[in-house]
């Protein structure tokens, strides 16, 4: 999609126009008069550089991957070439899921910057959780694009030979692969050198270390990750990579993208809901002044999961044209039930390690390097140890006991329980 050449050279505020002003593609939005040009920088994740670039005629996003992870330092280098991984990652996304998505304007593999569609007047959901908003049709775009990308990123869809190829190209992505298979389910078990928590989880933490069930459980979940290729999964997928207004709902932020199993990603959406569950008593004003808000999450989670369950049986039905459970085995034999036995199945395989890997998120973003805004934000420590203890309580729950857990009003219950408890 075109090149500004040369050597890589990280972007900043002062050098961004007169480097990105001879591509056409963002002067045809921006004006080729640079002068009018305004950059901002925004970025505030763990791994890159971003800037909205605005003049009188537009905006847009520009993102650059740095070589090492940021929020670290270049004590840690990363390979430039995951901005690859997320421009295509969009690119198929974008077709699976229309208009959820930012468009992509312009791709410069060799400078590892992205330039895309700015969403406004759009906020990132992790704050808006935090600022007790809520957002309606949330749970509608959120579970819908989960069943859209999923299955049509899978063999249950896609042409066989395509998906061989795609699992080829993002087998490469081995750097971001072991951020997830050390963060999330390695070093929360064990007292990791980048690992940390507030003080007063000591003796949670040391409990938890020395769970036998929870650790076996984690290293099982590690395996399907590691090991089943279902599908294109987004990678990072929680309400950090959403974002909102009062009428739309988008995602950004695919580049942890990879082949692996469909519940990775619902799990980890819902495990940061269910987070955001749990913390909310410290951003009240009021002692039980986020009861309601509190009970909306909890509807947001559900609804997410019927959307999805109910779109992805859809597709089953209408759009089931790849390699898996083929129509001539079934429909075209007259078969309809067994189909739909099948299609039962693999909801509850999904389910299963939806609520696996929702767990493990909550305990890695406890104990691992990454936290969530919405605990590291509560100032009183002995609250902020006491939202965070009731999620890992309920992760705990969700990984050891996935398979025993039949629905989604069973888990809410069980956090509203948690939540209820004295003080961890």
């Amino acid at each position: 999609m075109g090149n500004i050449g040369g050597t890589y050279e990280p972007l900043s505020v002062k050098t961004l126009a007169g480097r990105l002003g001879p591509v056409t593609a963002i002067s045809n939005r921006l004006g080729a008069d640079i002068s009018t040009w305004t950059s901002k920088e925004i970025g505030d994740g763990n791994l890159n550089l971003v800037f909205i670039v605005s003049s009188p005629l537009g905006s847009v996003i520009v993102k650059q991957a740095l070589p090492y992870v940021r929020l670290v330092g270049d004590s840690w280098p990363l390979p430039l070439k995951r901005s690859f991984f997320e421009y295509h990652a969009l690119v198929r996304q974008a077709g699976r899921d229309p208009g959820t998505v930012p468009e992509v304007y312009h791709f410069d593999e060799t400078q590892a910057i992205i330039v895309m569609e700015f969403f406004t007047p759009h906020k990132i959901l992790r704050h808006s959780l935090i600022a007790g908003e809520k957002h309606p049709g949330l749970a509608e775009v959120l579970g819908l694009f989960c069943a859209r990308t999923l299955f049509r990123g899978s063999d249950l869809c896609m042409d066989t030979a395509k998906r061989k190829a795609d699992v080829a190209l993002f087998a490469e992505s081995v750097e971001l692969c072991d951020i997830t298979e050390t963060l999330v389910f390695s070093d929360p078990y064990f007292n990791a050198e980048r690992n940390h928590h507030t003080r007063q989880l000591d003796r949670l933490v040391a409990e938890l270390r020395a769970d036998i069930d929870l650790k076996v459980e984690s290293q099982h979940l590690k395996s399907k990750f590691c090991n089943n290729a279902e599908t294109l999964l987004h990678g990072d997928f929680h309400t950090g990579s959403v974002m909102v207004s009062e009428s739309e709902t988008k995602v950004i932020d695919p580049e942890f993208a990879l082949y692996g199993p469909m519940g990775f990603d619902t799990g980890m959406l819902l495990g940061n809901f269910w987070m955001a569950y749990f913390a909310q008593p410290g951003h009240a004003d009021t002692p039980g002044g986020r009861a309601a808000y509190q009970g909306w999450i909890l509807g947001v989670v559900e609804e997410i999961w019927a959307v999805f369950s109910a779109e992805f049986s859809r597709l089953w039905r209408e759009e089931r044209s790849g390699i898996l459970y083929q129509q001539t085995l079934f429909e075209d034999q007259g078969h309809r039930l067994a189909s739909e036995q099948a299609l039962a199945h693999r909801l509850q395989h999904i389910w299963q390690d939806t609520l696996g890997f929702a767990g493990v998120e909550m305990i890695r973003r406890t104990l691992s390097l990454a936290h969530i805004a919405e605990n590291d934000t509560i100032e009183n420590e002995e609250l902020r140890a006491d939202c965070e203890a009731r999620g890992l309580r309920l992760g705990r729950q969700l990984v050891v006991n996935r398979c025993r857990l039949h629905s989604m009003a069973t888990v809410n219950d069980l956090a509203r329980i948690i939540a209820k408890e004295a003080k961890q």
